[in-house]
């Protein structure tokens, strides 16, 4: 059986009405379509391909391990590559987390929902089954499973499935682009927002909740929108005096994205429990990882020592190898070191030619992971309506020019708003750099003015 692209597809895409150009091949930093177009992977896709496309010591791994063992179920048998990946996880794990344990699950959405699980988990084992709240941010995503999406504060993705969701609070994020007030610092104003979480547990009642959701860097949703200096140890600070738990989502923003293996380690913080996806197998094979923390995991063996959670592909032994090999890849050739000189690169020349742009409002990001805002104006902060679809309109400019990049929408209040998110391979060079900055551009500007024009 073959793929006949005169026939209309039969997979159920993301736009039914669109068949998206038929992806070939890949070649470092590039990709290739069927009619043999060549497009820069700037965001390497959803910021997944952090080590470009076809890497040939990732393609070794899979296939070794395709020739050894591809699949067992583990309530049978463990093995070899996720025992050695999960301690390759631990023990690069921010200081404070201890000797947790990882589970290796499919994507960043479940992930999630076995943090959630887990979470619930803990407290019934502890003696508190009471503990069933949750809380995140507005304007945050944790993914698009029933439960991922409940804990996301995104409006535009929550509303159809509203009346199917459980029950969440969502506080402010982090934003100080939106939120600062003119007569506070930085360092104030994440007090401010960090202390809402405070007044959110007294108000739902300290005994009924079990944790909080964060993403350390803000991912697709606001578009890599850093936290100002104390606002996760706050947050940290919070959870410890309530008792509750603190799920650090680093999907988008872990495994090296932004210079280091976490970002919770950068801001001197140990959650109890991490969740990564995306860069932790580079797109090579699906998979995710949420670890938990010491504290975690002890609370559970002294209770009744059994994970109330599990899925049929979990600790996938062909997936579990490529992520050990991406691993070994960026140490190997010091892609940390590289992510953050080609992050500062990426941010100075994206400041040199949109710092000024009358419609870009903040510029921000960490490493390689880095956001424009666009604004209809300038000063006052107004976004541009939702109705000009402007991020789909830059999202599709640039791929008709060759570049892949990942705009978005309802950046400013979950409608409205949008940003263009950067995130591309760790392995980026000086000239593609440039080319991003250069094709980025000019697919701004012709999406600027068919979106002014109507």
């Amino acid at each position: 059986m073959t793929f006949d692209a005169r026939r209309a597809s039969a997979v159920l895409h993301r736009d039914l009405r669109h068949t998206p150009p038929v992806a070939v091949a890949g070649e470092g930093n590039w990709i290739i379509d069927a009619e043999g177009r060549r497009y820069l992977d700037a965001s390497g896709g959803a910021a997944v391909s952090c080590l470009g496309h076809n890497h040939p010591r990732i393609v070794a791994a899979v296939r070794e391990q395709l020739g050894r063992l591809e699949y067992i179920h583990t309530s049978f048998f463990t093995n070899e590559p996720s025992e050695a990946l999960a301690q390759a996880l631990v023990d690069r794990a921010p200081a404070g987390f201890g000797q947790g344990r990882v589970a290796f699950l499919g994507s960043g959405s479940e992930a999630i929902e076995a943090a959630l699980k887990l979470a619930r988990q803990y407290f019934v084992e502890r003696g508190e089954p009471q503990r069933g709240r949750f809380i995140s941010r507005r304007g945050s995503y944790h993914g698009n499973t029933l439960g991922a999406l409940a804990v996301g504060g995104h409006a535009g993705r929550r509303k159809l499935y509203a009346p199917i969701l459980i029950e969440t609070s969502q506080i402010a994020p982090c934003y100080a682009y939106r939120g600062q007030r003119e007569d506070e610092t930085l360092e104030q104003y994440g007090l401010r927002v960090a202390d809402e979480l405070d007044a959110e547990i007294r108000r739902l009642g300290p005994e009924t909740v079990a944790a909080f959701l964060v993403e350390p860097i803000g991912g697709a949703t606001l578009g890599s929108v850093v936290p100002v200096p104390g606002y996760l140890a706050r947050i940290r600070e919070i959870c410890d005096r309530h008792g509750v738990l603190l799920i650090a989502d680093e999907v988008m923003c872990g495994m090296g994205r932004c210079g280091e293996w976490f970002v919770s380690g950068q801001e001197g913080i140990a959650p109890d429990m991490i969740t990564v996806a995306k860069g932790l197998g580079a797109g090579f094979q699906p998979i995710a990882a949420m670890m938990a923390s010491e504290r975690v995991v002890r609370a559970i063996e002294q209770g009744s020592g059994l994970l109330a959670h599990g899925h049929t592909y979990m600790s996938h032994a062909v997936a579990c190898a490529a992520s050990l090999e991406v691993i070994r890849i960026i140490e190997d050739e010091s892609l940390l070191e590289a992510v953050r000189d080609r992050g500062a690169l990426l941010s100075r020349r994206l400041h040199e030619a949109f710092g000024q742009h009358s419609h870009v409002g903040e510029i921000r990001g960490r490493g390689l992971l880095q956001s424009l805002e666009l604004v209809a104006d300038r000063e006052s902060k107004r976004p541009f309506d939702a109705r000009l679809r402007l991020a789909a309109r830059i999202k599709a400019t640039a791929q008709e020019s060759g570049l892949i990049c990942y705009p978005s929408s309802g950046t400013a209040d979950g409608t409205n708003g949008d940003h263009v998110l950067l995130a591309p391979p760790f392995t980026v060079t000086e000239a593609e750099v440039e080319a991003i900055v250069a094709m980025l551009g000019r697919a701004m500007e012709r999406s600027l003015r068919a979106a002014m024009q109507g």
